[in-house]
């Protein structure tokens, strides 16, 4: 009897030590690598750069923009001044103005301010406005294609 009780414990104390030996193998495979949920969306670093121009701020509030806008580009041409704002969740705005920095600023007049801006895939950006205005940005240059189909050219000034 005593015997049959050494053998059961050794047979205990080996099948224990094989499961430690086991789990810690497991643990270590798994080390640094957090869980998983499939339901979770992957985070975009916030934007960094400048801010831009408060009215920016203003109307992309208005318009469902998240944070503090950044500027992604600004072209400074002989007539007018154009950013591309970044806001916090990636959304891009347009917001350019006749008469430059210093211009006069009214929305609606001189400044116009666009939501719905698609990168073009070769380091500028689009917006088409509701009248079915064309605006094609990038450092070089501002292409508009206005309603009626006339193109208009602004290169960046310098």
């Amino acid at each position: 009897m005593v015997i049959a009780t050494v053998f059961l414990t050794i047979i205990g104390m080996s099948a224990g030590i094989a499961l430690a030996s086991w789990h810690k193998g497991s643990e270590r495979s798994d080390q640094g690598q957090a869980p998983v949920n499939p339901t979770d969306a992957p985070i975009s670093p916030t934007p960094s750069g400048p801010p831009c121009r408060d009215e920016s701020q203003r109307e992309a509030a208005g318009r469902g923009a998240q944070g503090t806008l950044r500027i992604k580009l600004l072209l400074r041409t002989n007539s007018s001044a154009v950013w591309i704002c970044e806001d916090d969740n990636g959304q891009l705005f347009y917001h350019g103005n006749r008469g430059g920095e210093q211009g006069e600023w009214i929305e609606g007049k001189t400044a116009l301010f666009l939501t719905g801006v698609q990168p073009d895939g070769q380091g500028g950006y689009e917006v088409t406005a509701a009248d079915g205005t064309r605006f094609s940005i990038n450092s070089r240059r501002l292409s508009i294609v206005h309603k009626d189909g006339r193109l208009e050219l602004q290169q960046a000034a310098g």
